[in-house]
């Protein structure tokens, strides 16, 4: 998948950072020197330039990329940048908002979704987008995290015992949801059916492994 990433402030670099660790194309846009510098070094292509400029966004084909993520915080800014994007053709606009009033000024404008970054952090959002199973995250420590997601193709009418994700990925299946009911400690010999919602823990690194063979 291919996104870009405007405005490259901590939710932006935060964003970028974690889908480029997940192996997606990502580039951003900041007039800020020092943050372009930043994920330059960490091999991420930037463009110095203010991303309400329409003509910069035009040479950049930003019609092309499959997601847009707007991280600037100001009200005024990130309406009229999201406005803008949907002018230019952008399918799949993701902007950050402050309160609920901010929220109904970009999706009356055409926002896609809106994430509030400081209960929703970086990496949770850039998670979400990356895997259509993925439902949520809950970190334990710096290392690691407990993630739950619905069960994916691959996984359905297998047993936990066959996919054995603790020698594939070196994470441990918890937990099992299946409609209402939930099962701690699910045995080895029980089939993932369609819908199952597993709770999964492990280190961030081997989450992101899993994430990435879904589909």
């Amino acid at each position: 998948m291919r996104f870009a990433v405007l405005g490259l402030g901590n939710f932006g670099r935060s964003v970028a950072e974690t889908l480029h660790s997940l192996g997606h194309s990502v580039w951003g846009v900041d007039n800020d020197e020092e943050n372009i510098d930043y994920l330059v070094s960490k091999g991420i292509q930037c463009y110095q330039f203010d991303a309400t400029d329409e003509e910069g966004l035009r040479e950049l084909h930003i019609e092309d990329v499959d997601t847009v993520i707007v991280g600037m915080s100001d009200l005024g800014i990130s309406v009229q940048l999201t406005l803008l994007l949907k002018r230019l053709g952008v399918q799949n606009v993701v902007a950050r908002a402050s309160t609920e009033l901010h929220a109904d000024c970009l999706r009356r404008v055409g926002a896609d979704r809106v994430v509030f970054p400081e209960s929703d952090i970086g990496m949770r959002v850039a998670r979400t987008m990356v895997s259509t199973n993925f439902m949520d995250i809950m970190e334990l420590s710096p290392e690691y995290s407990i993630v739950e997601i619905e069960a994916p193709d691959c996984m359905i009418d297998l047993t936990l015992r066959q996919l054995d994700l603790t020698k594939r990925f070196g994470v441990n299946v918890v937990g099992v949801r299946r409609g209402g009911d939930f099962r701690i400690n699910p045995k080895v010999d029980e089939y993932i059916e369609r819908g199952d919602v597993l709770m999964i823990i492990g280190h961030k690194s081997d989450l992101d492994r899993l994430l990435k063979m879904e589909d």
